[in-house]
């Protein structure tokens, strides 16, 4: 004998047609993507970059700030000819950050892909850096002690501990600095110690030491860093 349902029971059935349909239509999970390939650096594009820039993005060329193959012969500018490539890299990364701030380089590097730092990087890191010279006869030795020794009274580390008896530092975390402008040598120290907005903020490390010095102190040690070869 059939029996009609009551309104409530009709509804309820409705439901859980509903669910089970919807259960049902549930597709199977997909399988994981494969793991992106990483792009290898290309040298050869980085040199068009640095010489060149691409007028069509308004990139500017880096020569003419950092000079021929990097060997920047504006003191306040880095030279950059043999810096390990790693190290420039998470330079152009670091200037897009609030890290290192910097006018030119941080509108710069927040034009660049991320190919495009790369390539830049990997190219300078191929280049021969041309030797710098100390300038200073009164405070080569006060630049030595410190280099080599550090400052014992202040808790300040040999710069050698980080950067090597020569300058060369170690790749990815120490950068070379043999040879390098006394005048940017003395400003980076001089920004990692400073607490303004300016200052550099891209090394704990590095803030801990320069904060420990004294203006006399981070001249010393620049001059003798340029006659390091």
């Amino acid at each position: 004998m059939n029996r009609a349902f009551s309104p409530f029971v009709h509804s309820m059935l409705l439901a859980l047609l509903a669910v089970s349909a919807t259960a049902s239509a549930v597709e199977a999970p997909k399988p994981a993507a494969a793991p992106a390939v990483a792009v290898k650096a290309d040298a050869a594009k980085g040199a068009t970059l640095y010489a060149d820039g691409d007028a069509a993005r308004g990139l500017p060329a880096c020569v003419s700030c950092h000079g021929a193959a990097g060997n920047s012969t504006i003191s306040v500018n880095p030279k950059l000819a043999g810096q390990h490539e790693s190290y420039i890299y998470k330079q152009l990364v670091d200037f897009t950050t609030p890290q290192r701030n910097q006018p030119v380089m941080t509108t710069y590097a927040k034009m660049l892909s991320d190919a495009d730092k790369k390539n830049i990087a990997a190219y300078l890191g191929t280049q021969l850096s041309k030797p710098g010279a100390a300038k200073n006869k009164d405070t080569i030795d006060l630049g030595k002690k410190i280099y080599r020794g550090g400052i014992a009274a202040k808790q300040v580390a040999a710069c050698a501990s980080c950067h090597g008896a020569t300058g060369n530092g170690i790749p990815v975390q120490y950068p070379r600095i043999a040879g390098q402008h006394q005048d940017y040598t003395v400003a980076q120290l001089t920004l990692f110690r400073s607490t303004k907005a300016d200052a550099r903020k891209n090394s704990a490390e590095m803030h801990t030491i320069a904060a420990r010095m004294s203006d006399d102190e981070i001249a010393a040690v620049a001059d003798y860093i340029a006659g390091l070869k």
